[in-house]
């Protein structure tokens, strides 16, 4: 599993931590109410984290947001390179322009600073991202798993070191597990409007064994080749789902919350293989009610 090297906090305390941040509350505001309204799920899921820690949960899920969507903002890929590495460029302390007035950018590097948090897994997760800017196919499974380490992988692990107050939590291999799991569920829930956009995620590999082509894909003609590749997708996810149970006596309480949304998986999983599943029409998704109530009770199981 790629996406967990470097991720050894350093060791020395700071009192600092333990308090609610002081500094930049518009900042961190701003990236709440953006996770509220773009990741949900996770969204639900910080708000069992202990509320000093909150802001700086969000601040990264606020991150991986802004990363996510730099394709929709751009008309071709060299723009969203230029994004890219302004971010690669604050991460590195390079930046140019006034980075306090991006306020994703200023509770990022806050909440770095405040819990010591490793640059390299940040600085890898905006590398894999740049695949999101290219048409270009996934070209295998172990490929796909990669990018899910880089950056699904990569987010539960830095959140468990923020719930540990900077320390080294454990877990790094469940969140490993888990990171994939809810990566690929994530990319086929949205499977329409990758489609549509020509986005192929579905390693190579797999849609060779089941006869069908990138091509096939993007001209909404896959036929039951597209659905028998989705459901290896599955299969394959629900085998990290089943070794993230295995090694679930390694992730400490305390950083639970990091691991919430992965209980939504195995419920987004089922719908995909209800009777009338279009992968390119279906929208899968949980009502809100459903979807708090599966956090909660994931929770609960976690204490």
């Amino acid at each position: 599993m790629t996406g967990q090297g470097g991720m050894m906090p350093q060791t020395q305390t700071d009192d600092r931590r333990d308090t609610a941040p002081a500094a930049l509350p518009a900042a961190y505001a701003h990236c709440a109410s953006l996770v509220r309204e773009h990741d949900q799920d996770r969204y639900i899921a910080g708000l069992y984290a202990p509320e000093a820690q909150r802001p700086s949960l969000f601040a990264l899920y606020a991150f991986s947001h802004e990363i996510a969507r730099v394709r929709a903002l751009v008309s071709e890929p060299l723009p969203g390179e230029v994004r890219l590495q302004w971010w690669r460029d604050l991460l590195e302390g390079d930046a140019q322009g006034e980075v306090q007035a991006h306020p994703v950018a200023a509770a990022l590097l806050d909440s770095i600073k405040r819990y010591r948090l490793p640059v390299a897994p940040l600085t890898a997760l905006i590398e894999a991202r740049v695949f999101d800017l290219y048409d270009d196919p996934m070209p295998s499974l172990r490929d796909l798993e990669g990018y899910a380490g880089e950056t699904s992988s990569a987010l539960i692990r830095l959140a468990s070191i923020i719930l540990a107050n900077g320390r080294d939590p454990g877990g790094a291999a469940a969140a490993g597990y888990a990171g994939v799991a809810y990566a690929l569920n994530g990319l086929m829930r949205a499977f329409p409007w990758h489609a549509a956009e020509g986005q192929v995620y579905i390693p190579a590999d797999i849609l060779s064994r089941n006869g069908v082509t990138r091509d096939d894909i993007v001209r909404g003609r896959g036929g039951p080749g597209v659905l028998y590749s989705l459901k290896e997708l599955r299969d394959i996810a629900r085998a990290h789902l089943a070794k993230l149970r295995d090694l679930r006596e390694t992730v400490p309480s305390a950083v639970m919350p990091a691991f919430l949304p992965v209980a939504l998986v195995e419920p987004y999983l089922k719908r995909m293989e209800r009777s009338g599943y279009d992968p390119y029409r279906t929208i899968i998704t949980l009502p809100a009610w459903q979807r708090q109530w599966l956090i909660w009770r994931a929770s609960r199981a976690g204490r």
